[in-house]
């Protein structure tokens, strides 16, 4: 019988365990950064009805849903009854419709799933990935100082992810469509089609906007465009700056003052909520195509890799749950694409393999002291050090080879002459180093030399500092 060839299908990212620890870990700073600002875990099923989690899609994103359908229900026609979630908005909408009487509002949920996607299969683009998602939601308003602290909550995030300078960058949607009608672009539909033109400029560059926006259906005239672009050019991370530049736009219509207000707030708490300026900027570029968006926006860049693009994006919504329910339910919120920023801190070189969670392999000099080793483990185990037992005989070489490539960093040695002296003998194999310890010491001695161990930094690519010398 011929062998099938083992591989995964295009757009997923499976990883050896010491790269999955590192990606863990990720994940567990991106939790704990949630957590410290007092939001609270859900989870939602990976597969949903297909008529709730398509009411209100369409177009491209429909055509990017894995439908899903038992052998029963293919033999039965029709169309598919569920459906793999495309992302944790959708989803969140339906929990909050469905438990907006046990809820407390305002509502402060996290959210760390998979998510799945029909991309086309090509570089650093996934069909299933981690998405990290943070959103508060309230009932029937939401003060923009939800907003402010989000951005304390990404820099909370990113600086604990150590992954070098980066800026969140943050505007408001309103004061764009006010500008528009400023401009004379009054139509909400034409206004949607400008800042979609405007949201590719980092991607598509100055020239192929302007001529986008002068032609086709959208058509603005030179001097709108040259007001337009004026504006869209200024970026500060400067607060006082930034609050002077808002103080200098025109307030002739609703939304330019309804976003100079949010906006204006949202900068003077910044800085309260103890974000750095440099890792804050005013960016009025910023428009963020999607529809749904109302208030402020955000991105975040790693400002020494603007080529990985936006790391973290997010804004405010009018009323997330409008398809299910009457009840008015305002939020905001930011999402990290957890997967694709892995693999672009580690393309970049940015982020390595993790250690081991493994600290000590209790290894077999003679299998006749079998049941010592065993008691070794099962000492060190009970003292909370992760450890594993040498189960089967085989040349001590051979082992130490075997715990070093697992990246265990310590090996615990006895043959009958130390089981007769009552030591052990540990070897470091970072270090290559080895000693002898007391049987009655060896949890203590282990703890410290662990310890000194994990404070060691990680290189680039994930060795250790005593690995790169």
């Amino acid at each position: 019988m011929s062998l099938t060839k083992p591989r995964t299908m295009p757009g997923v990212l499976e990883l050896l365990p010491l790269d999955q620890i590192a990606f863990m870990e990720m994940l567990d700073s991106i939790r704990a950064g949630f957590e410290r600002y007092g939001f609270l875990p859900i989870e939602t099923p990976a597969i949903e009805l297909s008529h709730v989690l398509l009411t209100k899609t369409g177009g491209e994103t429909e055509r990017q849903v894995y439908f899903v359908q038992s052998t029963g229900s293919l033999n039965k026609g029709g169309d598919p009854e569920l459906a793999l979630r495309f992302d944790l908005t959708v989803p969140l909408a339906r929990y909050v419709a469905e438990h907006e009487h046990q809820l407390n509002f305002p509502f402060r949920r996290y959210q760390m799933q998979r998510v799945y996607r029909g991309e086309s299969a090509q570089r650093g683009r996934f069909r299933e990935f981690y998405q990290c998602d943070v959103d508060v939601i309230g009932k029937d308003s939401l003060s923009p100082r939800f907003d402010a602290e989000l951005v304390a909550v990404i820099y909370q995030v990113f600086q604990a992810l150590k992954v070098g300078p980066f800026q969140v960058r943050v505007n408001h949607r309103m004061l764009m469509r006010g500008l528009l009608e400023h401009l004379g672009v009054a139509d909400a539909e034409m206004q949607t089609l400008v800042l979609r033109e405007v949201d590719k400029l980092d991607k598509r560059g100055v020239d192929h906007v302007r001529q986008s926006l002068a032609g086709g259906e959208i058509g603005l005239g030179a001097a709108a465009i040259d007001q337009l672009f004026d504006f869209v050019g200024f970026r500060s991370a400067n607060v006082d700056e930034a609050l002077a530049k808002l103080e200098a736009l025109p307030d002739s219509n609703a939304a330019l003052q309804q976003g100079i207000s949010e906006l204006r707030e949202v900068i003077t708490l910044v800085r309260a909520f103890g974000v750095p300026e440099s890792f804050f900027a005013w960016d009025c570029a910023i428009a963020r195509g999607l529809d749904y968006y109302t208030g402020t926006v955000y991105e975040t860049v790693l400002t020494e890799h603007p080529e990985i693009g936006s790391v973290c994006s997010g804004g405010r919504y009018e009323n997330l749950a409008s398809n299910y329910t009457k009840s008015k339910l305002p939020g905001v919120g930011i999402s990290i694409g957890a997967t694709r920023l892995y693999w672009q801190l580690r393309e970049a070189g940015l982020i390595g393999s993790g250690r081991s969670s493994v600290a000590v392999l209790v290894t077999q000099m003679d299998p006749a002291l079998f049941a010592e080793y065993a008691e070794l483990a099962a000492l060190l185990r009970g003292a909370g050090i992760n450890t594993e037992l040498q189960l089967e005989s085989g040349k001590l070489g051979k082992q130490l080879k075997y715990a070093d490539k697992a990246g265990i960093p310590f090996a615990v040695i006895v043959g009958p002459d130390e089981l007769a002296k009552g030591v052990v003998q540990v070897k470091d194999l970072q270090r290559q180093e080895q000693f002898e310890v007391a049987r009655d010491e060896l949890v203590a001695s282990l703890r410290v030399e662990i310890e000194q161990f994990r404070a060691m930094p990680l290189g680039p690519l994930g060795e250790s500092a005593s690995e790169q010398s």
